[in-house]
């Protein structure tokens, strides 16, 4: 399962950004080019994150399709599937797209002294910011 080098790279920077603080959950937006089964990749995540800061985080993975256009008649159209052929004449397709890797948000564990599921506000609380996942191409 390739998931399981995807999830790497994603925990180490997940890890970076956590800072020693506890975390709960993330957002992940991967292309449909990787071709990954949520299921895969969730389970990947909680192997590649035992032990670590984000030990028992819970993974919300959205899968964003890739763009497809036609040799033959010039249509486009979104597709979650690499190999796909037109959807209007069913012409050989150019793939664009698919093929990213983005940590969308971090969630943390509530900060001592703050009441349960209050965002850690000190520390930049949930992370909004999206990074590049280190080691993925794009």
């Amino acid at each position: 399962m390739h998931e399981f080098g995807l999830c790497e790279g994603l925990v180490d920077l997940i890890e970076e950004r956590a800072g020693g603080r506890t975390v709960t959950g993330a957002r992940v937006r991967v292309g449909a080019g990787h071709a990954v089964s949520k299921d895969a990749f969730e389970h990947a995540f909680a192997e590649a994150a035992a032990g670590t800061a984000a030990g028992g985080a819970v993974v919300d993975v959205v899968i964003t399709p890739l763009t497809v256009r036609c040799r033959e008649c010039g249509g486009r159209a979104e597709s979650m599937d690499a190999l796909a052929a037109c959807p209007v004449c069913g012409g050989e397709v150019e793939v664009s797209g698919g093929d990213e890797l983005v940590l969308e948000s971090v969630e943390y564990a509530p900060a001592d002294g703050q009441a349960d599921g209050q965002p850690d506000r000190q520390g930049g609380g949930t992370g909004e910011e999206s990074a590049r996942v280190p080691g993925h191409p794009r």
